[in-house]
């Protein structure tokens, strides 16, 4: 009962990081219908980011966020006006194949900066654990969790006490309607998918620091992370964060309670079985989006 309760533990953590990266993924579509399916290299150069800052510059990992989330908001600015905006028809569509070379690219770059040889970010944090009762808790856990707290509260915040928040709320619902009211759609969408991608950075921090990777490491990532946000209701950030932890517990206890070679499994039988019954996700509508 206790590798159980362990495990239920470690999942609702590292649940909140999935949930933190699935985030960006989940914003961008909800409020340009745009698929970034770039969204888990972009987390893995943020982690090879923060391996730089800390290796080179021996820089504390969060303090190291104070470079990474500028720069790849800035990032996710570029990547917008370069190859999203010009995306006039059949966006969504168009999405996947551009954001997929978009991922090739960057997979491309890293592989040339850092090879293929596998990578973890290392600090205290990593390897320090602390005890409650009879569990020990790794430090970077319980931060990468609390990280991702702060971060999805502020997302919070910005969507529901801001009026850049409210201009994107009105562009989830209807872009048409946002544009006739004087909402700047383009900039908002710009902003949008740089924070999406400033996301993305903060949580390849947590993930490098808790899982080892190469520049391909973001094929399997990715298609966990779309696998969160179908099994939200696309758009529905609310429900990515169920979803994640959801998904991260039923996986923990699989390894724990059957074997870790079907822990990932599950993970996407799990997520077959729920849109069997509820094909619009947990929180998703099945109505589509007015135009």
């Amino acid at each position: 009962m206790s590798l159980i309760l362990d495990a239920v533990i470690t999942g609702i953590l590292t649940g909140g990081v999935y949930a933190l990266m699935a985030s960006g993924l989940t914003l961008v579509f909800g409020v340009m219908d745009i698929i970034n399916i770039a969204q888990g290299a972009l987390v893995i150069l943020g982690a090879y980011l923060s391996f730089v800052l800390q290796q080179q510059f021996h820089l504390d990992l969060f303090l190291g966020l104070v470079i990474t989330l500028p720069a790849m908001f800035i990032l996710g600015v570029i990547i917008y006006v370069l190859f999203i905006r010009p995306l006039k028809h059949d966006r969504t569509m168009l999405s996947i194949l551009v954001t997929f070379a978009i991922a090739l690219i960057i997979e491309g770059v890293l592989t040339i900066v850092f090879h293929t040889n596998t990578r973890q970010i290392q600090s205290p944090y990593v390897t320090q654990s602390f005890q409650i009762g009879d569990f020990y808790l790794s430090y970077i856990y319980v931060f990468g969790f609390l990280l991702s707290a702060v971060l999805l509260g502020a997302l919070y915040l910005l969507l529901y006490r801001t009026k850049f928040g409210q201009g994107l709320r009105a562009s989830m619902q209807n872009r048409t309607a946002a544009e006739l009211i004087g909402i700047n759609v383009d900039r908002v969408s710009a902003y949008t998918f740089g924070i999406g991608v400033a996301l993305a950075a903060a949580g390849g921090m947590a993930f490098g620091a808790t899982t080892a990777f190469v520049p391909g490491s973001h094929y399997d990532l990715i298609s966990r992370l779309l696998a969160i946000i179908v099994f939200a209701g696309m758009g529905s950030l609310g429900g990515a964060l169920i979803a994640a932890e959801a998904m991260l517990i039923v996986e923990n206890v699989t390894a724990v309670v059957w074997s870790p070679v079907w822990s990932s499994t599950v993970f996407f039988v799990l997520l077959v079985a729920i849109l069997i019954l509820r094909p619009q996700g947990l929180l998703g509508k099945l109505e589509g989006r007015k135009q």
